[in-house]
């Protein structure tokens, strides 16, 4: 696991937008990864959804680029306890995607998973509505490798592990299937206004 220094020892302050158990991180962005970074071109990635869909089907850099664009302005959350006010991300809405394959009504969870084999799970409504992106520009900025360039999962509600970054895609399912923090005593859902930090919050 890689940690930025300054992750750990922050004072926790009380604000009416954190939510329990947070400080505010300000200028940081910490890096927390299973995995070690990998050397992903644009050029490499691919997105793929898959699983309880009418039309499976992959996207090349270029072709995800080519679906509008969308923006996310809003707040994120770390389960280690880091929350970053204010942040912006450019990429497509995660339901343009959903669009193109078209879900079966069977499908009630996902499981979403990069390049580098990491997986974490969500209920589909987490992903829906204008509540998801593939996300590849950070502040106007492509997004830099240690943060899940050239894109990752942003599902901003919930705590930052279930962004997965690096995505490679999401297979739908009509049943939950932890992930790897998830089989490893990490909360199902991980929605930090409820502090659902670890298995059994």
């Amino acid at each position: 696991m890689n940690v930025t220094r300054g992750f750990t020892g922050r004072p926790r302050v009380t604000d009416p937008g954190l939510p329990p158990g947070q400080y505010d991180a300000r200028d940081e962005w910490p890096v927390l990864s299973a995995e070690v970074t990998p050397d992903l071109a644009p050029a490499d990635w691919s997105f793929r959804v898959d699983g309880l869909v009418e039309r499976p089907r992959t996207w090349g850099w270029e072709e995800a680029r080519a679906l509008p664009a969308s923006v996310y302005e809003g707040d994120i959350h770390c389960v280690t306890g880091w929350s970053k006010f204010g942040v912006r991300f450019g990429g497509v809405s995660l339901d343009a995607f959903l669009d193109a394959v078209r879900p079966d009504p069977a499908a009630t969870h996902a499981v979403a998973y990069s390049h580098t084999g990491y997986t974490t799970n969500l209920p589909l409504a987490d992903l829906t509505g204008g509540r998801a992106w593939i996300a590849r520009e950070f502040d106007g900025e492509p997004l830099s490798p240690e943060h899940g360039g050239p894109a990752r999962l942003l599902v901003p509600h919930l705590y930052f592990w279930k962004s997965a970054k690096w995505i490679a895609g999401i297979t739908l399912l009509d049943h939950d299937e932890p992930g790897f923090w998830e089989a490893n005593g990490y909360h199902e859902r991980g929605n930090p206004w409820e502090e659902q930090r670890y298995s059994g919050d």
